[in-house]
Formats: C-alpha cells, sequence, structure tokens
C-alpha cells in the first residue's frame, strides 16, 4: 500500500481533456504540459474512486515523463520526480495555510536543496512542524514612513508562495534571477526562509523520506557557498516505501 500524505486535486484537474474525439470508447485524451497525450478513462472524472484512477493514470505518464529534480539544465513548469529526507512545516499567524516540504539542508544536500510549496488543506492525516519562520515584517523609522509595516525579503517570498497570493501586490529587485514564471520571488529571500527553516526546528527532528513529483516554480542557482535550490508546488508527497 502507497501511505500519501499530499494530493493536490487543483494540479490533478490540471491535466485536462482536449476538445478532439476519444482516441477509443469509454476514454479521453488529457493534455500535459509536455505537449503529450495521455489516455484516462472517462468514468476518472466522477467520484473519489475515478479521481484515484486518474491520479494513478498521470502519475504512470508522470514516471515515464517526469525529469529528476537534481537534473541540470531544468526550467519553470516542468514536472520533477524527487526523493529525499524532508519535513512538513506551517507557519504561525496569517500563513498557516502555505504549507513547506523542506530537506534537511546544506550540510546533508549533495547537489541540490529542494523546497515544496502547497496548501495545507491539501494534507493527507499529517500533522505539520509549526515554526515562527524568518522575521516577515518589520517597521519602518523616520519621516513620512513611521509606523508603516512592509515585507522583508524572505516575507515577500512567503507572500509569493502562499496560495492567495496576488502576483500584482510585490516585485523584488532581483525577482529576475529567479523565475519569469514567479516575478514575485526573491531569490535572497528564498535564501534567507531557507536558512530560517534550517535553524527553526527547536532540535525535534521530523524528517522523513519523502517522494513525489512537482511542477517547478524557480530554481535557484549556487552562490556565495550556498548550493542550488529547487522551488517546486507538488501533485504528490508520500513516505518512501521501506524495502523488506
Amino acid at each position: 500500500m502507497r501511505d500519501v500524505i499530499y494530493l493536490s486535486v487543483g494540479k490533478l484537474q490540471q491535466f485536462l481533456p482536449e476538445p478532439r474525439r476519444a482516441p477509443r470508447a469509454g476514454a479521453v485524451r488529457l493534455s500535459t504540459p509536455f505537449g503529450v497525450g495521455v489516455d484516462v478513462d472517462a468514468q476518472a472524472t466522477d467520484g473519489e474512486q475515478g479521481r484515484m484512477r486518474q491520479l494513478r493514470q498521470v502519475q504512470k505518464h508522470l514516471e515515464e515523463t517526469a525529469l529528476w529534480y537534481e537534473e541540470p539544465g531544468l526550467r519553470p513548469g516542468l514536472w520533477v520526480q524527487f526523493e529525499a529526507p524532508m519535513r512538513c512545516v506551517t507557519l504561525r499567524g496569517a500563513y498557516r495555510d502555505l504549507l513547506l516540504f523542506a530537506d534537511l539542508g546544506p550540510g546533508s544536500v549533495a547537489g541540490c536543496r529542494l523546497l515544496l510549496h502547497g496548501s495545507a488543506q491539501h494534507l493527507l492525516g499529517w500533522t505539520p512542524q509549526l515554526t515562527d519562520g524568518p522575521v516577515l515584517n518589520e517597521i519602518g523609522g523616520g519621516g513620512d514612513s513611521v509606523g508603516a509595516v512592509f515585507l522583508t525579503r524572505a516575507g515577500q517570498v512567503v507572500e509569493a508562495l502562499s496560495p492567495d497570493f496576488d502576483p500584482g501586490t510585490a516585485a523584488p529587485a532581483d525577482a529576475a534571477s529567479v523565475s519569469p514564471l514567479a516575478p514575485a520571488l526573491s531569490a535572497t529571500g528564498i535564501r534567507d526562509l531557507l536558512r530560517a527553516l534550517d535553524i527553526g526546528h527547536d532540535g525535534i527532528d521530523t524528517t522523513a523520506p519523502m517522494t513525489g513529483y512537482a511542477r517547478v516554480t524557480a530554481l535557484l542557482p549556487e552562490r556565495g557557498g550556498a548550493p542550488r535550490c529547487l522551488v517546486a508546488s507538488p501533485l504528490t508527497v508520500e513516505y518512501v516505501k521501506e524495502t523488506p
């Protein structure tokens, strides 16, 4: 049995049937981000059992087409497969619906860090670790800015990764170094967020080996001794099945 702890129904529904005749009776053709069609039974859209059947068919396709998350040359929008020791984290306060899967940190990562972002409502039977995360706001001082609250670089990243983010509300100066599909993400802010997550677990080990599929949001190159990092939004996350 598979032990799935996260499933994004919204991403599953992104695999929509094309508006053309089905290739066989009782089936539809799914259009994927790779431009390759996938045959899915028409009944797969009806009910929970149909959803699980559709998930199995989509994952079968991703097994053949998704790239490994550490491969070079990835770009935003592509699907990747991952497997790494990770912990599940939610922030307190206004961003408590933001769910993060963070890897073990630079000391345990060979070539590429991994940060997954999603919504806590897609968790299946899992209690995430609460963390205060980075300081997300500062108080301006002097002149007309007295009392004005504004987001820090890490805060802008949290804002951008949140499910209810409005892309027109923030645009950090270093956004272009991250991704054209994520104009509000800050490369420096992502590194600030990772550092805060690395030290924010209070010595409690909640990591577990996890695997799944995710769509790339942003890519950070190696810089200043910090390893490169892939930021992605998962379709599924599940425990790695232990071998007997």
